[in-house]
């Protein structure tokens, strides 16, 4: 089919790939049924999924250019994003007969993902949703207790964000992953992943695929903020970015006549020969890294032309092939409601000195919380100004990976916080011995300071341990 307008792609799949028959049925759907034209001069069109007035959907990974000029596909191996390498965090999230992506973020019990991947099964319940994981310790499926979507999720695609509480702490196999919080995204190179469909740049998306889902990754670049697209191509493309919110990339070949945002805006990128990417249905709600941290979230897919302009190679829209787009909502923009959303939540977090737990039960198995509290005494030059510090933690006699799992990042209070608390994940074991600590050092501050010639501020944490102490007999 050749459209000469633009489509979007909305990137979740059928969680049953046996059933083909199903997943064929959704995509004629979507594309013959629930499409709606919005500008017939151009043969634009908007597509929806029953119970959403524009589901997003985007396509996995399609390896680029040796792939396709060797004709080798997913079967080779070359991007399968394989357990112990980084990518255990990288989850499959399922809910209402569709699955879509996600990443286990830092505190270990909350997913974050795209809200069209689980808004049209359930509200903000759990409703028979769930994650899978893939890691070194083997696959595990965990039910799901809560989701929360952005307030502001609407049908053009904006604040297309999902948090997923799990109703266990994740596999402590799985990686914990930070958010970018840096504003300095586009025209930085990332890495990606996901469980979108197979496919390729030259052919896109294989369609006939009924195997499991595979995870893999790709590279690409933030080459811009789609809602400058839309200023530059007006009615061309049918819906309204928010702007600043929105990361855009398009799938390049190394060749010009590909290179769609070289030709629509004159950011000119070839892209990253055989490690170039898309993303394909199935890859809704899967992240994009920058410094291993979470920077975007995919979001959806386009193929756009504006009249001799028609970058996507095969003519064929939203089958994720050379020429085409894909956006990730963009992370850093939505800090405030992640971190925020994610405090929310913390069970039994302190609120004030008094009320710190400085010795924390180890346990027996698994992985409980224990909170480190930072306050802001002072007082703001600007009641809107965001104050900062980095932190990371250390070991004393607990070992991290052993007794706790490590963590580092940055906290920021928000206009009207003063205080905030640092989760890190005690793991529990069964076995007899000494209570031991670990640190927690804080550094960096921006928008105050520790005082007078003071650059580290360290707190304490014992581990107690609960299992006993046992005395052989003679």
């Amino acid at each position: 089919m050749s459209i000469p307008g633009q489509a979007t792609l909305p990137l979740e799949r059928s969680p049953f790939p046996d059933a083909l028959s199903l997943i064929r049925a959704t995509v004629l759907m979507f594309t013959e049924i629930t499409c709606q034209r919005l500008a017939a001069s151009r043969q634009a069109f908007r597509c929806g999924l029953p119970g959403l007035p524009f589901a997003v959907r985007l396509a996995p990974l399609v390896t680029g250019v040796s792939m396709v000029a060797t004709v080798q596909s997913y079967s080779t191996g070359k991007n399968r994003a394989s357990t112990a390498e980084g990518w255990d965090g990288v989850v499959r999230v399922s809910a209402g007969g569709f699955y879509g992506s996600g990443a286990l973020l830092f505190d270990g019990h909350a997913v974050l993902t795209a809200a069209h991947v689980v808004a049209h099964a359930f509200g903000t319940q759990g409703g028979g949703a769930s994650v899978h994981f893939e890691t070194a310790s083997g696959s595990q499926t965990v039910a799901v207790d809560r989701v929360l979507l952005h307030p502001g999720y609407d049908s053009n695609g904006n604040n297309d964000l999902a948090l997923v509480w799990l109703a266990e702490a994740a596999p402590l196999a799985a990686e914990r992953y930070d958010i970018y919080r840096d504003d300095d995204e586009l025209l930085q190179g990332f890495v990606f992943a996901g469980y979108g469909v197979p496919g390729t740049g030259r052919n896109g998306m294989d369609e006939s695929y009924d195997g499991d889902p595979v995870r893999q990754w790709g590279i690409n670049r933030f080459d811009a903020d789609p809602a400058i697209l839309k200023q530059s191509l007006g009615p061309v493309m049918g819906w309204q970015p928010l702007m600043g919110s929105q990361l855009l990339a398009d799938f390049d070949n190394g060749l010009q006549s590909q290179d769609a945002l070289g030709r629509f805006l004159g950011i000119h990128e070839r892209g990253y020969a055989e490690d170039e990417g898309n993303l394909t249905s199935g890859d809704s709600g899967g992240p994009a890294f920058l410094a291993g941290k979470v920077a975007g979230v995919a979001s959806y897919g386009a193929s756009l032309s504006a009249g001799a302009i028609a970058p996507d190679y095969d003519q064929v829209a939203n089958n994720a092939g050379f020429g085409e787009m894909a956006a990730w909502q963009r992370v850093s923009f939505y800090q405030q409601w992640i971190d925020q959303s994610l405090r929310a939540q913390y069970q039994d977090a302190p609120d004030t000195a008094a009320s710190v737990v400085r010795h924390v039960t180890e346990g027996h198995d698994g992985a409980s919380l224990a909170y480190f509290l930072l306050e802001f005494t002072g007082v703001r030059s600007d009641p809107q100004q965001w104050l900062s510090v980095d932190y990371c933690s250390r070991d004393g006699s607990a070992v991290a990976g052993e007794d706790y799992l490590a963590v580092s990042g940055r906290l920021v209070l928000y206009p009207g916080e003063n205080k905030a608390v640092i989760p890190v994940e005690i793991l529990g074991d069964a076995l007899p011995e000494a209570d031991e600590t670990f640190y927690l050092d804080v550094f960096n501050p921006v928008g105050g300071s520790f005082g007078a010639g003071v650059l580290t501020l360290s707190a304490m944490r014992t581990i107690v341990d609960d299992d006993g102490w046992l005395l052989a007999s003679s």
